[in-house]
């Protein structure tokens, strides 16, 4: 186990707050414990960025592009390490920890490839007028649980490629993958340039105030979203929030159910359904209820649960008790309302954080498991009379991030731009691209990430007005 730091200034440094536990879920115990930053130290974090930022707003595109491909090279180097230490931290099954390292070094190579167009607004005889975009200085990156390493990756590598220097605090549940990184991208950047702190809601809380933050991106809940976008109203900071997401798919009336089932619960319980973007819940014709029920319960029966570095496991425990808690209750409120259990519908009987894949059937909108994002291994499969009555129930939600329609083509593309969400996919669901913006509507966030948009979102436009 290495050496865990906090980053300041290029320097690895002793959390001076009380050290903060982490549980290694698939036993509920604890294996090493993290540093914890003071609101003191993150403070010094934020000056050392601001002081790498003096200089690295001033180097060229060409020289950010080529740190990112050097910091993508390093995490290449290092990949099996901090593939352990997700397992380790968040539970995910080994295979999934080893693609979420790969995505990393693939979102940070296509961040490098990008480039920020200068835009000519008008061109005439004495007149020229050009839009710029300027980095912002300080960005502060707030990540989640559910995708320690990537996510952390989503925010910080748009920020340099964009000239910015950023201070990061990852979830006090899996810091540890993130403070290594941020180790290891320190031995090939200037110094200061990315800053790393852990520690609970009063760190996160004075970022969202600090003013020598500039923007601040988040993901996680709407509730915390809204927390830090009042708290950030002192200095206007800009925000990026990816938040809840409820999202909702809809199969056709005719659709051949088996061909889909497995696509249908990939999406639904990728990383035992704690992403953001997963089916959360999913309207199927009344005629087809119970087959699309049988077919992914037979699937559920072929997953192997245990911890993710365990030979042959295909689905890992839920990453901390407080979120299985949540599960749990859910699916007795759903019990209780009369819905069937299909499957699943409890916790192992072993250590961690285990609870069995759920497919629950005899419920509609109105209920807690189908308004609220469950964010675990449980699928509510609801009956719809009519395409009409499946649309007004897929966006009867406060939430909008992504949904999906499933079956003909033509017909479910025809069908796929009346969903209120920020992406729609047809015969496919939570699939997200480095090149493809991806935010959410209603209460699932403000802005984008990801491709040219996600990376003006890290800059400040300048219009350049030249006369003679």
């Amino acid at each position: 186990m290495p050496d865990f730091t906090l980053t300041i200034g290029g320097q690895n440094v002793a959390g001076a707050a009380r050290p903060i536990p982490v549980i290694d879920p698939s036993t509920g115990q604890a294996f090493t414990d993290s540093p914890a930053a003071t609101v003191a130290q993150l403070d010094q974090a934020v000056d050392a960025a601001a002081q790498a930022f003096a200089t690295w707003q001033h180097s060229s595109h060409a020289e950010h592009s080529a740190a990112l491909e050097r910091v993508a090279a390093a995490i290449e180097a290092n990949a099996a390490e901090l593939a352990d230490l997700v397992v380790r931290e968040q539970g995910k099954p080994l295979a999934l920890a080893q693609m979420e390292v790969g995505g990393a070094v693939a979102w940070t190579r296509a961040a490098a490839a990008l480039e920020i167009p200068v835009e000519v607004i008008e061109q005439r005889e004495g007149k020229r007028i050009e839009l710029h975009r300027k980095p912002l200085g300080v960005v502060g990156s707030i990540t989640p649980w559910n995708w320690p390493l990537m996510i952390a990756v989503w925010h910080i590598m748009p920020a340099l490629r964009a000239g910015n220097a950023v201070v990061i605090k990852p979830s006090p549940f899996t810091p540890l993958s993130t403070l290594r990184l941020v180790q290891i991208m320190a031995t090939v950047l200037p110094a200061g340039l990315v800053n790393s702190v852990v520690g609970e809601a009063e760190v996160g809380q004075a970022m969202a105030e600090h003013p020598g933050i500039a923007k601040l991106v988040f993901t996680g809940s709407t509730h915390t979203g809204q927390d830090i976008m009042r708290r950030a109203a002192g200095n206007l900071k800009r925000l990026t929030l990816e938040l809840g997401g409820n999202d909702a798919a809809i199969v056709l009336p005719g659709t051949d159910t088996a061909a889909i089932a497995e696509g249908l619960f990939a999406t639904a319980f990728l990383n035992m359904g704690q992403t953001c973007a997963a089916l959360k819940r999913m309207y199927v014709h009344e005629s087809q209820v119970d087959a699309m029920c049988e077919q992914l319960a037979a699937i559920a029966a072929r997953q192997v649960l245990g911890g993710g570095l365990e030979a042959g496991v295909t689905f890992g425990p839920v990453q901390n008790a407080p979120q299985l808690a949540r599960v749990e209750a859910l699916v007795e409120d759903a019990r209780a309302q009369g819905a069937r259990i299909v499957c699943g519908g409890q916790r192992l009987d072993r250590p961690g954080y285990f609870y069995a894949p759920t497919i629950v059937a005899g419920l509609s909108n109105g209920t807690r498991l189908v308004d609220e994002e469950q964010f675990g291994p449980v699928l509510p499969v609801i009956a719809y009379r009519t395409v009409e009555e499946a649309v007004a129930l897929a966006n009867a939600s406060s939430m909008g991030l992504g949904g999906s329609v499933w079956g003909d083509v033509q017909a479910a593309t025809a069908l796929a731009p009346r969903l209120e969400c920020g992406t729609v996919w047809v015969n496919g669901h939570a699939e997200v691209l480095p090149h493809c913006p991806f935010g959410g509507s209603k209460m699932s966030g403000v802005g984008v990430e990801f491709g040219l948009d996600g990376l003006l979102e890290y800059t400040q436009p300048q219009l350049l007005n030249i006369n003679g």
